[in-house]
């Protein structure tokens, strides 16, 4: 074995005992901790039919939210397997979504974006859905909006991305995604780039599905792709994007690396069916476990919990002012 795999070895097995030493929020007294002046759940790759752990953590989802009130919940693509929808009358929209998170404190804005799974069925209906359910706000298929606590003085903008027309095997596999290759990418770009400037919120998250930095056995393109995408964008912003969040990989990972600047990258694990994961370059922590995570603010600090299927938070991402 390669002394550069062995000390990848090593961090994460530290990573992952401190990990588990910390795995403390399993009470709503615990989960309570949790909440500041601005939060919202991030959930991703939910679409099983309520399969697999889909519907354990849609109901750990619910618990948790009558402690901690959200004020969104960020669906960061893939909430439909494995074809997409075919309409806003498709029978996904019940199995995959509306019987399965009905817990009365779920009942707030859902702010959803596409993943590469929309992009094999109907993309307009997943947009057309918000005619359809008050609670599926999406405006477009990439947009921005800020949630504030006037009083506190706290502002935190999200960015949701629509990442799948950023990769080209997307855009090339007409018969597969036939969407992904009609959407123009540089005028995407542009936008972000626009955002970010007129940007003066306290804290700035950007979330997209597919992974800028990961470990994944998924081609090395997906991810070379989104880096020279955005990359400069985020460069010409220095210090502006705080966290990138992305789903996809369906498990739990936090880097950093000196070519990511000073951002912290995420990817938050399935809401239904967990992949195995590895150390790899900037690493900080990775974790197999299926779940979702917490993210709340304050003026001065911005914090990501990663929760597993059990409610208790195995790893927490902290930025501070």
């Amino acid at each position: 074995m390669k002394l550069h795999t062995i000390r990848l070895s090593f961090v994460w097995l530290i990573a992952f005992s401190l990990a588990c030493l910390s795995a403390t929020a399993q009470t709503p007294a615990e989960w309570k901790k949790l909440k500041g002046d601005v939060r919202f759940f991030l959930a991703n790759d939910l679409g099983r039919n309520g399969y697999y752990e889909q519907k354990t953590i849609a109901e750990l989802m619910g618990r948790m939210a009558e402690t901690i009130g959200p004020d969104c919940v960020v669906a960061a693509g893939d909430v439909h397997h494995f074809d997409g929808v075919a309409s806003v009358s498709d029978p996904l929209w019940l199995t995959n979504y509306e019987h399965i998170y009905s817990h009365p404190e779920l009942m707030i804005s859902w702010r959803p974006l596409l993943g590469n799974h929309e992009y094999r069925g109907n993309t307009q209906a997943v947009l057309d859905y918000a005619k359809v359910s008050r609670r599926w706000q999406m405006p477009d298929r990439y947009y921005t909006f800020v949630l504030t606590d006037e009083e506190a003085g706290t502002s935190l903008r999200l960015i949701l991305l629509d990442t799948t027309p950023l990769i080209d095997s997307y855009r090339r596999s007409r018969d597969k995604y036939p969407d992904a290759g009609l959407q123009d990418a540089d005028r995407q770009m542009a936008w972000l780039d626009s955002v970010l400037t007129a940007d003066r919120s306290t804290w700035t998250i950007v979330v997209g599905h597919h992974p800028v930095f990961a470990q994944t056995p998924k081609g090395e393109h997906e991810r070379t792709d989104m880096q020279a995408r955005l990359l400069p964008v985020f460069r010409r912003h220095q210090d502006k994007v705080d966290m990138y969040l992305c789903g996809h990989i369906h498990n739990f990972q936090h880097l950093r690396l000196p070519a990511g600047g000073s951002t912290d990258y995420v990817v938050n694990s399935s809401a239904s069916l967990s992949r195995k994961v590895q150390p790899t370059d900037g690493t900080v922590f990775c974790s197999p476990e299926a779940g979702f995570s917490v993210v709340s603010a304050d003026a001065k600090s911005l914090t990501l919990s990663m929760v597993d299927g059990k409610g208790r938070v195995i790893h927490t991402v902290k930025r501070t002012k």
